[in-house]
């Protein structure tokens, strides 16, 4: 549980490396606290449906409204420790933490690049134009996914042994236990 806590004992800190096992359990955490929120929007919807009375299914939307609120105030205040984990996570494999940023990158081309075909089009090349669209639509989601893989490989990597750009090592090992 320890391991789970402590990016929010790291609330902001970018700085530093931190271990797999402080990265995934805090992403286990993350988990546990969506699959309760699911359970509990299932047990207030999932009674009022099966009852079939209407006043007792705004009742219920209106919890699960409530629920989702409460979710998201959550999810809102632990988007920085995210991240922050996710940066040191980076950090602790000698890579910088502009790399959580890499999958985003095909998006914002695609944006530009749609602009342009849409501007470009007139009213007969309309269709090419958004045919074009959709070609670049399609390579850039999936220069996204291939991006968003290489990012989670990252994740799983071990830690370079000893220090590294980013610190000392988080597991205490020395490079010349290292190479001996």
């Amino acid at each position: 549980m320890d391991w789970m806590l402590m990016p929010l004992k790291r609330y902001a800190d970018f700085s530093g490396r931190s271990r797999r096992m402080e990265f995934w359990m805090w992403q286990l955490f993350q988990l546990l606290i969506y699959v309760g929120v699911i359970v509990i929007v299932m047990v207030l919807g999932g009674g009022a449906m099966m009852g079939g009375d209407p006043s007792a299914m705004v009742a219920a939307g209106g919890g699960i409204l409530i629920v989702m609120m409460i979710y998201l105030l959550y999810c809102l205040a632990v988007i920085v420790p995210s991240i922050a984990v996710a940066v040191r996570r980076l950090h602790d494999t000698n890579r910088t933490g502009w790399w959580i940023l890499a999958p985003l990158g095909p998006y914002l081309i695609a944006f530009v690049l749609a602009a342009m075909a849409a501007a470009a089009s007139s009213g007969e090349n309309a269709g090419a134009a958004m045919g074009a669209i959709g070609i670049i639509a399609l390579v850039c989601m999936l220069a996204a996914l291939v991006l968003a893989i290489v990012l989670l490989v990252f994740y799983f990597l071990d830690g370079t042994p000893g220090p590294n750009n980013y610190g000392a090592d988080p597991k205490g090992r020395d490079v010349s236990q290292t190479f001996s």
